[in-house]
């Protein structure tokens, strides 16, 4: 009977040490995930997760580095926060699964707050935007009713996209609306006569215009209007708040001004208005 009753005793503590031995595990894992939303602290990475494909706001500049308007700001932001700039490009498309896997920080690269409030955490919106085609100067389109029958590109994932899918209206008139990749290939296509249009953010429209030296021109349409944002993970109110306080005290000391004015001839930001 001794006997039994020692070995009952036995299977009871060892049960409750495994017990203990889980609980405390449980309470790691709690902390582990707070930590992922910890803000920075100096000396830490900062990854910005952008499209390369994406001038003026983030693309890969003639010297094979990493360069753009979003960029330099990122940049910037660390600077000031004493962090480690750290820019990465990902697939448009994966940018969702790179914040979920903690791959990225955010997704800073002119990225649209509308349509996409509830996914992320977000900054206070920085720049305004539209939507517009962009078409040959030579194509004879004049307005978007002369696009009836034309092919228009637009990139996947994106607010034009997202945009025309909700304009059944003027959609059902294209000959075909086809998604691509990346811009670049837009206006490939454009350029080639592939296709009739690009529906794109007008801010870099204006900025591939430019650089091209191409005889496209913007319609005086807009397929819609919205505010670029950081995105963060959500719930990660921590890191945001860090780097919204950085962008308001740069706004204030003017660095956001000068940024703005190399990149677009002018300051074009919403910060502190």
């Amino acid at each position: 009977m001794k006997r039994k009753l020692a070995v009952v005793l036995a299977l009871t503590m060892a049960a409750a040490v495994v017990l203990a031995g889980c609980g405390s595990n449980k309470k790691e894992t709690k902390k582990e995930s707070k930590a992922e939303f910890a803000a920075k602290e100096k000396g830490d990475t900062f990854t910005v997760g952008f499209d390369q494909d994406f001038p003026p706001m983030g693309f890969v500049g003639d010297d094979g580095e990493y360069t753009g308007f979003d960029l330099e700001v990122a940049k910037a932001v660390c600077e000031k926060l004493g962090l480690k700039f750290v820019p990465k490009p990902i697939a448009w498309d994966a940018k969702d699964a790179e914040l979920k896997s903690g791959g990225i920080d955010c997704v800073w690269n002119g990225f649209t707050i509308n349509g996409r409030e509830d996914d992320y955490t977000w900054s206070k919106p920085y720049l305004n935007n539209k939507q517009v085609f962009v078409v040959r100067k030579d194509s004879g389109i004049k307005t978007e009713k002369d696009l009836a029958g034309k092919v228009v590109d637009v990139q996947t994932d994106s607010s034009a996209q997202v945009a025309l899918e909700d304009n059944k209206e003027l959609t059902d008139t294209f000959g075909n609306l086809q998604v691509v990749a990346d811009y670049n290939t837009g206006f490939m296509d454009l350029e080639s006569g592939a296709v009739d249009a690009v529906a794109m953010d007008i801010v870099v429209a204006a900025y591939q215009i430019e650089k091209r030296e191409a005889e496209f021109e913007i319609l005086d349409y807009e397929i819609a209007s919205e505010e670029y944002g950081v995105g963060f993970a959500k719930g990660n109110e921590a890191l945001r708040d860090q780097i919204q306080k950085a962008l308001e005290e740069l706004a204030d000391e003017g660095t956001l001004a000068q940024i703005s004015e190399k990149w677009f001839q002018k300051d074009i930001t919403t910060i502190n208005q």
